[in-house]
This record gives C-alpha cells, sequence and structure tokens, in this order.
C-alpha cells in the first residue's frame, strides 16, 4: 500500500485533533462538574435528568408558596390576636358600664370608648397586606370587605378562602373572609336566644337560659306575655308559639316568681323583676351576628336614659346581651386562630419535607448527570499523555525521508 505524504499529514493531523477534542471535552466536564454535556453523551441519563429538573423546579414553587401562606398567615393572626384584645376590652366596658351607682353623664365616658372602638374594629377588618390586597374580603381582594352602615357595618367580600398549592398533593388555604371572622358569633346561648320586648315597661331581666332537652327543641319563635291582675296584683305569664299557624299557646295563666326557672319544649331561662302589664319577652332560634352590630346596639342602649327602674331593666339587658354575644364573637375569633395555627403547624411541617426531598431530588441530578473527579482528572492526565506522544509521532513521522538513508 503507497502511503503519500498528504495522507500521512492528513492522518496525523486528524488524530491529533481528536485527541484534542477529547481532552478538551474532559477539561469541559472537570470545569463545569457535569458528565453529562449534551443528551448525546447518555441519552437515558439527560432524559432523567430532565424529570428531575421539573422535580426540583416543582419543589421550588411550592417552597415559595409555603413562604407565601406563611406570610399571609401570620399576618391575619396578628390581625386576630387584636381582635380578640378588643374584645376582651369591650367586655370590660360593658362590665364597668353596668354599674348601677353611674349616672347617664358618667357612662358617656363608655360611650366615647365604644364609638372608638368600632372604628378600630373596622380598621382591623378592612386591613391590607402588602400588595394592597383586603384580606378579610375573600376572593375580592380589591374590594374594601365592610363598610359602616347605621346598624353596624355591611360585608362587600365574599366567603372564599384563597387557596396556595404547598405540596404535590395539598392546598391550603391563606386567608379566611371577613364573614366568617366577624360575623360569625352565635347570639344567645348558641341554640336559642332570648330578649326583652323594647316597648317594656316593668323591671324584667331575662336571663340566657339553657337547654334541657336537645331532642325536644322545635327552633320556634315563642312570646312570653305578662299580665298583671290590678285587682289582686298577682303576676301570670303566658308562653304563645308563634311559629306555627295559628299561634298556639303552649303555656297559659302560669303564676310568676321572680327568678323562678320557666321551662317548655326543652329550653330553660329565668326572669328576675317585676314585669309590668303587658310587657313581653321573646325566645327565638340563635342566629349569628356581626361584631359591629353587637358594638352598634351597645352603643345605642349606653345612649337611652336609665334613671328609672324600667330605664335600668333595659339598660342591663343590652348589657347582658352584648356581654354574652361578645362571648359568642371571642370563642369564634379563637375558633379561627385554632385552624391558623393548625395551617401554620401544617406548612412547616410540609417545609421540613421539602427540604429533605430538594436534598434527595439534588442527589439523584449528581448520580445522573455528574462527574466522578478522580475519574476525570485521571483520564485528563491520559489524554494530556497520549496527544503528547501523538504530537511527537507525528513530528517524526513527518520528517523520515528517503535521503536520510542515502547518507
Amino acid at each position: 500500500m503507497r502511503i503519500s505524504t498528504n495522507m500521512m499529514f492528513e492522518m496525523g493531523s486528524s488524530r491529533i485533533s481528536e485527541l484534542r477534542a477529547e481532552m478538551m471535552k474532559t477539561q469541559q466536564q472537570i470545569s463545569t462538574n457535569r458528565r453529562v454535556l449534551t443528551p448525546a453523551d447518555d441519552p437515558i441519563a439527560a432524559a432523567s435528568a430532565v424529570g428531575v429538573n421539573q422535580a426540583i423546579s416543582m419543589n421550588d414553587q411550592f417552597a415559595t408558596n409555603r413562604t407565601n401562606a406563611k406570610n399571609a398567615l401570620s399576618q391575619e393572626e396578628s390581625v386576630m390576636q387584636s381582635v380578640g384584645d378588643m374584645l376582651t376590652s369591650l367586655k370590660s366596658v360593658v362590665v364597668g358600664a353596668g354599674n348601677g351607682s353611674l349616672s347617664d353623664d358618667q357612662r358617656q365616658t363608655y360611650l366615647a370608648e365604644l364609638k372608638t372602638s368600632l372604628d378600630e374594629m373596622l380598621g382591623f377588618a378592612n386591613t391590607r397586606d402588602g400588595n394592597g390586597n383586603y384580606i378579610f374580603a375573600g376572593y375580592q381582594t380589591n374590594t374594601q370587605p365592610f363598610t359602616k352602615t347605621p346598624t353596624g357595618a355591611t360585608y362587600n367580600g365574599d366567603q372564599g378562602q384563597r387557596l396556595l398549592q404547598i405540596g404535590a398533593s395539598r392546598q391550603i388555604a391563606s386567608s379566611d373572609s371577613g364573614s366568617a371572622v366577624f360575623e360569625g358569633g352565635m347570639t344567645g346561648n348558641g341554640r336559642f336566644v332570648t330578649a326583652a320586648g323594647a316597648g317594656n315597661t316593668g323591671s324584667g331581666i331575662v336571663s340566657t337560659g339553657s337547654v334541657t332537652d336537645l331532642s325536644q327543641l322545635t327552633k320556634h319563635n315563642y312570646s312570653i306575655d305578662f299580665t298583671v291582675d290590678p285587682a289582686t296584683n298577682v303576676t301570670t305569664y303566658t308562653v304563645t308559639d308563634n311559629t306555627v299557624v295559628p299561634p298556639n299557646a303552649v303555656l297559659t295563666d302560669q303564676p310568676y316568681t321572680s327568678g323562678e326557672p320557666i321551662e317548655f319544649d326543652g329550653v330553660r331561662f329565668d326572669i328576675q323583676g317585676e314585669p309590668a302589664d303587658g310587657d313581653s319577652f321573646s325566645v327565638q332560634p340563635s342566629t349569628t351576628e356581626s361584631v359591629f352590630t353587637t358594638i352598634t346596639n351597645l352603643i345605642n342602649a349606653l345612649q337611652q336614659p336609665a334613671t328609672d327602674a324600667d330605664g335600668q331593666a333595659r339598660l342591663t339587658n343590652a348589657l347582658n346581651t352584648a356581654n354574652n354575644n361578645l362571648d359568642n364573637t371571642l370563642e369564634n375569633v379563637s375558633a379561627v386562630r385554632s385552624t391558623i395555627g393548625s395551617r401554620l403547624k401544617e406548612v412547616d411541617t410540609l417545609d421540613s419535607e421539602g427540604s429533605s426531598l430538594d436534598i434527595q431530588y439534588q442527589q439523584n441530578l449528581s448520580d445522573l448527570i455528574e462527574i466522578d473527579p478522580v475519574e476525570a482528572y485521571s483520564r485528563f492526565t491520559q489524554q494530556q499523555y497520549t496527544l503528547t506522544a501523538a504530537q511527537q509521532t507525528f513530528v517524526q513521522t513527518a520528517g523520515l525521508s528517503l535521503f536520510d538513508l542515502l547518507r
């Protein structure tokens, strides 16, 4: 076989180029710490690495969502703590305003405090987050949740809870609706609510009452009407079920004794004092009441004169109702705070799991595409020697000539 000088140079140059390319590739692998630089280097590992990278990206997004959820829930919990502190303060106002030795003028101090507290409570309910969104508006984050009205406040948001995906199979509520927080307190004892008639002229004060037999509760509206015989001065009462048609008398002409329990259809309560002829009281199923309505009703009650017996009775009944409703609202706020704490704990747990997953994913990715430093440096050294030897051999081979043999 005849080997021309041109062929010899081409073969030598090509081999040196291949060796140099292999060495440069190894050098690039060392500098990037990656064994798989292109999919052609290891198609299976490259394909697997794409899946692992996607898992890492999703895990990073979940971590970001958990941070956002934690920030939102922490802000809400802070506001809820302030709301709880204010409700406790309002209960102190109710107790203070109920002092029978105070004059109407002296109660004006409590009245001013209640008006300020109402505005502060509205401020809490209309809190914005760092992005300017209302945190208690449900999905309507750009709508102010509550606007003040003569009877309290109107809720303008919805019942939605904003959800964040904090794990592959877990979403968590990062907010609570203002309705659930500020309008979720029950009236009465949670089953029924007692109230004195607005036109009462006697000194009767009704208690909150309790349930004696849950199975007998009808959830009907009842009225308790008092009659005072002018001749004997004997006071009796009649209990009427106003829900049925026609209204049905449950108890008729029952003798009244102050503080003695009144029982019917699974409910029990008492009335203390001396109801006047024509006075009435009511028993109705419990409903939810806005804290703003409770405060407004309390303000209205303190604005009424309480100098005589009937005025004192109206004030006492109003204060008892307000105190009971504030207790129920505080209980509702505590329940919401409890759910916030549970959600924050779950976020922390998933944060820990996410960190462990990230370590696992990074290890899997390393096993797939990263180099073995010892093997790579050894291979690089070997390639250097091979390239040097090839270059020297090529120089010597290129210098061969028949004229050297004629000397």
